[in-house]
């Protein structure tokens, strides 16, 4: 018998796999329809929308493609791919490096034919050695791995496994075997003793496909969907499920790009918690030793007094009486002043402008765009009025067209406020740049910023215009004008992108920042699983 993969938990067998070599939101304001355009890695649809009726059926087509390849049953080949993620072809890929028993052993599975497991259970009873009970051989079940226990064993070992969330993985019983147990056996045995559980059971081996799938994420709606969205390539993607939500799919938050998700993640927690605040409330205040409200001293004595009608002392925060002389307060002496509280109390108010900066540009964009998403209806009102003119053109599509340039660059000028924070910040980057250095790339960032910007309020400003009540000549003009405005919108967008991956990621050298492509028509909507 084989030595098999000892792995304790789910998340440990899965790191080990993958090192076999070497405040204010934005979330449900959603695009309208748009026009489809391709990933570079893919010929068809590079993310599919998954329900729960087509489950199964995704399942089985990964399934069957190992089983073909390896000539293996489906739950061998389930093993298989649950230990390597789901990922087709890195099996394939494994198989064609090291070969299929090498495949077959780290991943735990052995597969020996029903002859050869028969032929190893000589006599009409056996001794389980878990129990020590003689027992009839019908009472009993051999797994692939040959070790063969009573079924009371083999049940009660099954339950506990199923209930402690390790149904996926369930290892033999027997010291030191880590081969993972015939599913069908288990399913078998649990069945006859509790259905229920054998109900949950089944239902964790098919959420499989998507618990554990680098490729497959759950929709983050609320109230959850019940979709799950696969993509075909790159995991680093922003996508839209059948229900409308769109989100990133490498941590599962509302799309947003061009931030980074740690970047993200960082910045939605500091909104929150308005944690810069916080820090200069902390460094500019004491706490009243009787209320414990925080009090800010306005003048030059130490001893200050609350609202609250308490006496305290600045220096140590005690409280203290009321009367005091030039040189000390009356019955109460404390250390001597530190210098170095002015410096923290200039850089606690430097960080607090700082950051009141970026987070009033990101909400004033955020709240331009919830009340652009308004200007959807207003919009097709103006497009009813102009078709009734009977004009020589019948084409308002540039109306939409437009209207979906704002929206979709609006949304990206709002994330790249956070960006920049983070960007130009001390909090990820500070020894990555130098400070000459930093300057240079903040210029080169804020400059395409800022003509995004300007090109993003004129194309909101002509949009706005009454275009619909004027003559066909200045209708015309309106139209040029948007469509030009359009144009050059979209290619800045681009080129912030391409400033931020090329000239200010990409030097880092550092993975975790890495962010969504540049999708000129939005974020991709998922097509229905076949």
């Amino acid at each position: 018998m084989g030595d098999y993969y000892n792995g304790s938990s789910d998340d440990e067998y899965y790191d080990r796999v993958c090192d076999d070599d070497g405040e204010d939101s934005v979330d449900g304001l959603q695009d309208p329809e748009l026009e489809t355009d391709f990933y570079c890695c893919s010929k068809g649809p590079s993310c599919m929308v998954i329900r729960k009726e087509s489950l199964l059926a995704a399942q089985k087509e990964d399934l069957q493609r190992v089983m073909d390849l390896l000539s293996l049953k489906e739950h061998h080949a389930r093993t298989l791919l649950i230990y390597y993620r789901w990922d087709v072809d890195r099996v394939f890929n494994v198989f064609a490096d090291r070969g299929k028993e090498w495949l077959y052993s780290a991943a735990g599975l052995s597969v020996r034919s029903s002859e050869d497991l028969n032929s190893s259970q000589s006599s009409d009873e056996v001794t389980c050695q878990i129990c020590f009970e003689d027992v009839h051989a019908n009472e009993s079940t051999i797994m692939d791995c040959g070790h063969c226990f009573c079924n009371n064993c083999w049940t009660e070992h099954f339950i506990v496994k199923i209930n402690e969330g390790q149904s996926r993985r369930i290892t033999c019983m027997a010291h030191e075997c880590y081969a993972i147990c015939d599913e069908e056996n288990v399913r078998n045995l649990v069945s006859g003793r509790d259905p229920h559980v054998a109900e949950k059971f089944g239902r964790f081996l098919l959420e499989s496909y998507i618990e554990d799938n680098k490729k497959v994420k759950w929709c983050p709606s609320v109230p959850h969907c019940g979709n799950a969205i696969r993509v075909e390539c790159d995991e680093y993607c922003e996508v839209q499920c059948a229900c409308g939500v769109q989100f990133c799919f490498s941590c599962s938050s509302e799309a947003h790009s061009p931030c980074s998700c740690l970047m993200w993640k960082l910045w939605t927690k500091k909104c929150q918690d308005e944690s810069e605040t916080v820090n200069w409330i902390k460094v500019n205040t004491k706490y009243c030793p009787k209320c414990y409200k925080p009090v800010e001293k306005n003048g030059g004595c130490n001893l200050v007094r609350c609202v609250c009608g308490q006496p305290f002392c600045w220096l140590c925060g005690g409280a203290t009486g009321i009367s005091h002389t030039w040189n000390s307060i009356e019955g109460h002496t404390c250390g001597r002043y530190k210098e170095d509280e002015l410096e923290n109390a200039e850089r606690a108010k430097k960080q607090l402008w700082r950051y009141s900066h970026y987070y009033n540009q990101f909400k004033a964009h955020t709240d331009s765009l919830k009340l652009e998403a308004t200007l959807q209806d207003r919009l097709q009102q103006k497009i009813v009025i102009l078709e009734a003119k009977n004009l020589e053109s019948r084409d308002f599509s540039w109306v939409t067209d437009g209207f979906n340039r704002l929206f979709r660059s609006r949304r990206i000028l709002s994330y790249s406020y956070p960006f920049a924070y983070y960007m130009f910040g001390d909090e990820l980057f500070k020894n990555a740049m130098t400070q000459k250095g930093r300057e240079i790339k903040q210029n080169l960032f804020e400059d395409q910023q800022q003509q995004l910007q300007a090109n993003i309020e004129k194309l909101s400003m002509v949009l706005e215009q009454p275009f619909a009540d004027w003559e066909e000549r200045d209708v015309l003009n309106t139209r040029l004008q948007i469509i030009a405005l359009s144009t050059v919108t979209d290619s800045l967008c681009k080129k912030l992108y391409d400033c931020i991956e090329s000239d200010l990621l990409a030097p880092l050298e550092e993975a975790t920042h890495s962010i969504a492509p540049y999708r000129s028509m939005g974020v991709e909507k998922a097509s229905e699983f076949p």
